[in-house]
């Protein structure tokens, strides 16, 4: 068991929405923390202002791509617990540009265990994984009904045991990154934890139609902008409060006697299942004005519903989602209106990485 009262952490992609929430987190348990990014993403910057203001002098930076193996080894050299959530994130963007998104996902990752393996100090690896290495999972019957869709034959959601199928180029990345993790435990005795997560929400994140989907209806909804959805608006997602999702790490990395060397399906689950025009309505609910909404053609390997079973989370971690949907979506709402801006002052990349 690692002892959570203190520790260095290592966040890949620690800029980034669930990477800079991660972050706080561990600051706020009196850790130490370092941030490892590029910078690449629309909002980086800004979240990485915000930890510097929070940090007490216990935030690292290491501006640097997960590609560069060399400044990975150097970051990772002597961190107790690595989360590693850099990733490239979309679907779309896998399929325009299929080798950068293998560099990023899955070479990245295999640079990330190395740096840790090397290291000498077997320290724990969380990876964020996702639903999405379970494919179009055109095996499960699905119906819709009652304004969604929903499976036929698995009450409880998708869990571990459903087989892989890998679908879009994104979709192989994140599953050849998923394995790796897994057999990193097997073959070199890291404690790793995978999390399958589902769709991840809450303050700090930018979404886009691509990736972020709840963030990017929400953002929309605030300023009036078109939302266009991708099929036909019926598919239903589990979606999960990012400090449910952190709360789940904490739990993993307290527990690596036990979890060490698991995947975990990581979502909402039943309780937190919502189709895109429930979404809708509830945004519509709370920002009092109609949205102007229309329709696309659907997109490679997207699944019309996708619920996490959660009941493996629940027994070995004692991991339940605390924040409903509807409580969430105020928070997310809440959060934005007092903090969104595109336009909003940052520091400069040099002035972010003095330490």
């Amino acid at each position: 068991m690692l002892d959570k009262r203190s520790g260095l952490a290592l966040v890949t992609g620690g800029a980034g929405f669930i990477g800079c929430n991660l972050a706080a987190h561990y600051l706020s348990r009196g850790w130490s923390v370092r941030v490892f990014d590029n910078l690449s993403r629309p909002g980086t910057e800004k979240n990485l202002s915000w930890l510097k203001s929070i940090a007490e002098g216990r935030l690292e930076v290491a501006i640097a791509d997960v590609r560069e193996y060399g400044e990975l080894r150097r970051a990772a050299c002597d961190a107790d617990v690595i989360f590693h959530m850099a990733s490239q994130v979309g679907v779309t963007t896998s399929v325009i540009d299929p080798r950068f998104d293998f560099e990023v996902n899955a070479l990245g990752t295999l640079n990330m265990l190395e740096a840790a393996r090397e290291s000498g100090r077997l320290p724990a690896v969380v990876f964020a994984s996702t639903n999405k290495v379970y494919g179009s999972m055109a095996k499960a019957e699905v119906e819709l009904a009652e304004g969604g869709y929903r499976y036929r034959d698995l009450p409880m959601g998708v869990s571990e045991e459903w087989p892989l199928d890998f679908h879009s180029p994104y979709g192989c990345s994140k599953g050849a990154a998923d394995q790796y993790v897994r057999d990193y435990a097997r073959i070199y005795g890291l404690p790793t934890v995978v999390f399958r997560q589902s769709c991840i929400y809450g303050p700090h994140q930018l979404g886009n139609e691509d990736q972020g989907w709840v963030c990017h209806f929400a953002i929309s909804a605030l300023r009036g902008l078109p939302i266009t959805l991708f099929g036909d608006g019926y598919q239903v997602r589990d979606v999960l409060y990012v400090d449910d999702l952190v709360a789940a790490y904490d739990l993993a990395v307290a527990n690596l006697g036990s979890t060490g060397g698991k995947v975990y399906n990581l979502g909402g689950g039943l309780a937190n299942a919502i189709s895109l025009r429930t979404l809708l309505r509830m945004l519509r609910e709370e920002v009092g004005r109609p949205l102007e909404v229309s329709f696309d053609d659907w997109r490679p390997g997207d699944q019309r519903v996708y619920i996490s079973d959660g009941r493996r989370a629940r027994a070995e971690l004692g991991w339940e989602p605390l924040v409903g949907a509807r409580r969430g979506i105020a928070l997310l709402l809440d959060w934005l209106r007092g903090n969104w801006s595109p336009l909003a002052k940052v520091e400069t990349r040099e002035e972010l990485a003095v330490r």
